[in-house]
Protein backbone atom coordinates (compact mmCIF):
# COMPACT_ATOMS: atom_id res chain seq x y z
CA UNK A 1 0.00 0.00 0.00
CA UNK A 2 2.31 2.76 1.10
CA UNK A 3 4.21 1.78 -2.18
CA UNK A 4 1.14 2.48 -4.40
CA UNK A 5 0.89 5.45 -2.17
CA UNK A 6 4.91 6.73 -2.95
CA UNK A 7 4.23 5.83 -7.11
CA UNK A 8 1.14 8.10 -6.89
CA UNK A 9 2.41 11.12 -5.40
CA UNK A 10 5.49 10.79 -8.08
CA UNK A 11 3.66 10.29 -10.36
CA UNK A 12 1.54 13.18 -9.50
CA UNK A 13 4.65 15.00 -8.75
CA UNK A 14 5.95 14.61 -12.08
CA UNK A 15 3.05 15.39 -14.53
CA UNK A 16 2.90 19.36 -12.24
CA UNK A 17 6.67 19.15 -13.10
CA UNK A 18 5.54 18.17 -16.87
CA UNK A 19 2.57 20.55 -16.77
CA UNK A 20 4.19 23.01 -14.98
CA UNK A 21 7.48 23.18 -17.34
CA UNK A 22 4.87 23.43 -21.04
CA UNK A 23 2.93 26.34 -18.96
CA UNK A 24 6.67 27.98 -18.57
CA UNK A 25 7.40 27.46 -22.61
CA UNK A 26 4.01 29.26 -23.70
CA UNK A 27 5.15 31.61 -25.91
CA UNK A 28 5.69 35.36 -25.47
CA UNK A 29 2.88 38.14 -26.67
CA UNK A 30 3.48 41.34 -27.40
CA UNK A 31 2.11 42.52 -24.11
CA UNK A 32 5.12 41.05 -22.07
CA UNK A 33 6.80 43.77 -23.41
CA UNK A 34 4.65 46.75 -22.74
CA UNK A 35 7.02 48.23 -19.58
CA UNK A 36 9.80 47.88 -21.98
CA UNK A 37 11.64 50.78 -23.32
CA UNK A 38 12.08 52.67 -25.56
CA UNK A 39 8.80 53.11 -26.72
CA UNK A 40 7.94 51.51 -30.11
CA UNK A 41 6.31 54.25 -32.24
CA UNK A 42 6.08 52.43 -35.60
CA UNK A 43 5.03 55.67 -37.55
CA UNK A 44 7.86 57.64 -36.36
CA UNK A 45 10.88 54.48 -36.60
CA UNK A 46 9.51 54.07 -40.47
CA UNK A 47 9.60 57.28 -41.43
CA UNK A 48 12.52 58.44 -44.18
CA UNK A 49 15.22 56.47 -44.84
CA UNK A 50 16.20 53.13 -42.85
CA UNK A 51 18.54 50.64 -43.41
CA UNK A 52 19.27 46.93 -42.59
CA UNK A 53 21.45 44.02 -42.66
CA UNK A 54 20.25 40.76 -42.50
CA UNK A 55 20.73 37.05 -43.09
CA UNK A 56 18.45 34.11 -43.33
CA UNK A 57 19.51 30.25 -42.10
CA UNK A 58 18.27 27.49 -42.71
CA UNK A 59 16.54 25.12 -39.68
CA UNK A 60 20.09 23.61 -39.13
CA UNK A 61 21.49 26.73 -38.09
CA UNK A 62 23.56 27.40 -41.73
CA UNK A 63 23.63 30.89 -43.25
CA UNK A 64 22.05 30.37 -47.08
CA UNK A 65 21.66 33.84 -47.53
CA UNK A 66 23.06 37.58 -46.85
CA UNK A 67 21.67 40.78 -48.21
CA UNK A 68 21.10 44.72 -47.13
CA UNK A 69 17.60 46.71 -47.43
CA UNK A 70 17.51 49.82 -47.70
CA UNK A 71 13.72 50.94 -47.00
CA UNK A 72 12.14 54.55 -47.85
CA UNK A 73 8.98 55.15 -45.87
CA UNK A 74 6.30 57.56 -46.07
CA UNK A 75 3.08 58.03 -44.00
CA UNK A 76 0.32 60.15 -44.78
CA UNK A 77 -2.09 59.61 -41.76
CA UNK A 78 -2.42 56.31 -40.91
CA UNK A 79 -1.49 54.88 -43.87
CA UNK A 80 2.18 54.29 -44.42
CA UNK A 81 4.30 53.10 -47.61
CA UNK A 82 7.50 51.57 -47.05
CA UNK A 83 9.24 50.68 -49.89
CA UNK A 84 12.45 48.02 -49.28
CA UNK A 85 15.09 47.11 -51.80
CA UNK A 86 16.64 44.26 -51.18
CA UNK A 87 20.51 43.26 -52.44
CA UNK A 88 21.47 40.37 -52.26
CA UNK A 89 25.37 38.92 -51.48
CA UNK A 90 25.27 37.14 -54.48
CA UNK A 91 24.48 40.19 -56.86
CA UNK A 92 20.59 39.66 -57.06
CA UNK A 93 18.20 42.24 -56.32
CA UNK A 94 14.09 41.87 -55.10
CA UNK A 95 11.89 44.86 -54.03
CA UNK A 96 9.19 44.27 -51.63
CA UNK A 97 6.50 47.65 -50.76
CA UNK A 98 4.33 47.56 -48.07
CA UNK A 99 1.17 49.44 -47.51
CA UNK A 100 0.90 49.66 -43.54
CA UNK A 101 -2.36 50.60 -41.76
CA UNK A 102 -3.09 51.51 -38.20
CA UNK A 103 -6.03 50.28 -37.03
CA UNK A 104 -6.28 50.71 -33.91
CA UNK A 105 -4.08 51.62 -30.67
CA UNK A 106 -0.58 49.42 -31.45
CA UNK A 107 -2.72 47.69 -34.25
CA UNK A 108 -1.53 47.30 -37.62
CA UNK A 109 -2.27 45.73 -41.04
CA UNK A 110 -0.09 45.45 -43.87
CA UNK A 111 -0.05 44.09 -47.27
CA UNK A 112 2.54 43.49 -49.96
CA UNK A 113 2.47 42.14 -53.60
CA UNK A 114 3.92 38.49 -52.23
CA UNK A 115 2.41 38.98 -48.83
CA UNK A 116 -1.16 36.37 -48.63
CA UNK A 117 -3.43 38.07 -47.52
CA UNK A 118 -2.88 40.52 -44.59
CA UNK A 119 0.09 40.95 -42.04
CA UNK A 120 -1.20 41.36 -38.40
CA UNK A 121 0.79 43.40 -36.25
CA UNK A 122 0.97 43.93 -32.27
CA UNK A 123 2.69 46.71 -30.76
CA UNK A 124 3.39 46.95 -27.13
CA UNK A 125 6.39 49.10 -24.79
CA UNK A 126 9.60 48.00 -27.64
CA UNK A 127 8.09 45.47 -29.10
CA UNK A 128 6.21 44.86 -32.76
CA UNK A 129 5.29 41.33 -33.46
CA UNK A 130 3.77 40.67 -37.19
CA UNK A 131 2.25 37.12 -38.38
CA UNK A 132 2.00 36.73 -42.00
CA UNK A 133 2.04 34.49 -45.20
CA UNK A 134 5.12 35.45 -47.85
CA UNK A 135 4.88 33.42 -51.19
CA UNK A 136 8.22 32.51 -51.72
CA UNK A 137 9.93 31.30 -54.91
CA UNK A 138 11.56 28.02 -54.13
CA UNK A 139 13.13 25.89 -57.46
CA UNK A 140 10.74 27.54 -60.08
CA UNK A 141 7.50 27.40 -57.80
CA UNK A 142 5.57 29.65 -55.01
CA UNK A 143 5.43 28.22 -51.87
CA UNK A 144 3.42 30.38 -48.57
CA UNK A 145 5.52 30.01 -45.58
CA UNK A 146 4.49 31.14 -42.80
CA UNK A 147 6.00 34.16 -40.82
CA UNK A 148 6.03 35.66 -37.11
CA UNK A 149 8.44 38.44 -37.14
CA UNK A 150 9.58 39.80 -33.48
CA UNK A 151 11.05 43.18 -33.39
CA UNK A 152 12.84 45.06 -30.85
CA UNK A 153 13.90 48.72 -30.38
CA UNK A 154 17.11 48.35 -28.70
CA UNK A 155 17.63 52.04 -28.39
CA UNK A 156 16.49 55.38 -30.59
CA UNK A 157 18.16 54.04 -33.75
CA UNK A 158 18.23 50.49 -33.58
CA UNK A 159 15.64 47.71 -33.74
CA UNK A 160 16.45 43.72 -33.90
CA UNK A 161 13.91 41.73 -36.23
CA UNK A 162 13.67 37.58 -35.40
CA UNK A 163 11.66 35.73 -38.14
CA UNK A 164 10.62 32.60 -37.69
CA UNK A 165 9.62 30.51 -40.90
CA UNK A 166 7.35 27.53 -40.84
CA UNK A 167 5.07 25.68 -43.24
CA UNK A 168 2.24 23.25 -41.55
CA UNK A 169 3.82 24.24 -38.27
CA UNK A 170 7.18 22.41 -39.39
CA UNK A 171 10.33 25.18 -38.43
CA UNK A 172 11.87 25.74 -41.84
CA UNK A 173 14.52 28.53 -40.58
CA UNK A 174 14.73 31.70 -39.46
CA UNK A 175 15.72 35.59 -40.68
CA UNK A 176 17.73 37.90 -38.54
CA UNK A 177 18.19 41.67 -39.48
CA UNK A 178 19.19 44.60 -37.88
CA UNK A 179 17.34 47.81 -38.52
CA UNK A 180 19.05 51.28 -38.57
CA UNK A 181 17.27 54.83 -38.54
CA UNK A 182 20.19 57.03 -39.59
CA UNK A 183 20.61 59.64 -37.55
CA UNK A 184 21.46 62.46 -39.87
CA UNK A 185 19.11 61.13 -42.71
CA UNK A 186 21.71 60.25 -45.65
CA UNK A 187 23.19 57.15 -44.20
CA UNK A 188 26.03 57.82 -42.19
CA UNK A 189 26.31 56.96 -38.10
Amino acid sequence: MRATILRACFAGAALSALLGGLAGCAAPEPAHYAAEKPLLDVQRYFSGRVLAYGMFQDRGGAVKKRFTVTMLCTWQGDTGTLDEEFLYADGSRQRRVWTLRKTGPGRYTGTAADVVGQALGVVAGNALRWNYVLALPVDGRIINVDFEDWMFMIDENVMLNRAAMSKFGVDLGSVTLTFIKPKDGDGAQ
